[in-house]
This record gives structure tokens, C-alpha cells and sequence, in this order.
């Protein structure tokens, strides 16, 4: 009976990086990310962000646009210029659906644009395609 007992294979799981600082957004945001099983990682604004995005190579970022010390486009600005950082896919995740938002985002090529509030369900099938557009 032992014998035929084979272990789940283990395969790596995406790391996802939010950089938000709306706290409690930022936890259920993690537990239902987590409850897919993605590894997350947080920053409360773009300057802990970019620490931790050079520390931590996510797979994907959700940004928020307006946060304390170093906004989301700022963020993204520094994001595109770092070579070891610029291909990281990036969502914004943002309260903002002002059309000139959604323009100076998508120049920094982001792969998704997202306004809160959200659904839940939606914001983890659009990090599922933007993993799978990504890696391809």
C-alpha cells in the first residue's frame, strides 16, 4: 500500500508582487492569491516595490497608481528602465477609470488595467493570462 503512494510533483509556483497601500486591500488580495496557489509578496508604495521587485524577481506585478513617497507610474517608469526588471508583466489595479489613466499606464506597456472595486475571480483570470501570455 506504501508502494503506490507517489507525492503531488512539486512545480514553482508564479510569485506576485502588490504594491498597494491600502493594507486591507492588500491582504485579501494575498489570501485569495494564496488560496490558488501563488506566492505573494507586498510593498505599500513604488519605492519599496522596486526593492523588493529587484530582490524578489516576481512574475507579475499588481500596481496601484495612487500611493504615498513614489507613485504607480513612477514605479512603472523605473520598472521599464531597469534591465533586470523591465519584462515583469504588470497589472494596475487602480480606482481610477479616467480614460487619461488608462493612456500613460499602457505606454509603459502594461499588461492589464484593472478598476476597484473588482471580482475577485476576475483579477485571478487576468493574472492567469497574463502569466500565460508572458511565458510564452
Amino acid at each position: 500500500m506504501l508502494g503506490t503512494f507517489r507525492p503531488r510533483k512539486k512545480t514553482k509556483q508564479a510569485k506576485i508582487l502588490i504594491v498597494d497601500d491600502e493594507i486591507d486591500l492588500v491582504k485579501a488580495v494575498q489570501w485569495m492569491l494564496k488560496s490558488y496557489d501563488y506566492d505573494t509578496v507586498s510593498a505599500p508604495n513604488g519605492i519599496e516595490g522596486l526593492r523588493i521587485a529587484a530582490s524578489e524577481k516576481p512574475d507579475l506585478i499588481v500596481l496601484d497608481i495612487r500611493m504615498p513617497l513614489m507613485n504607480g507610474y513612477e514605479m512603472l517608469k523605473h520598472l521599464r528602465g531597469d534591465p533586470a526588471l523591465k519584462n515583469i508583466p504588470v497589472i494596475m489595479c487602480t480606482a481610477s477609470n479616467e480614460v487619461q489613466d488608462i493612456a500613460t499606464a499602457s505606454s509603459y506597456n502594461i499588461c492589464d488595467y484593472i478598476t476597484k472595486p473588482f471580482d475577485c475571480t476576475q483579477l485571478i483570470g487576468r493574472i492567469s493570462n497574463a502569466l500565460k501570455k508572458w511565458r510564452s
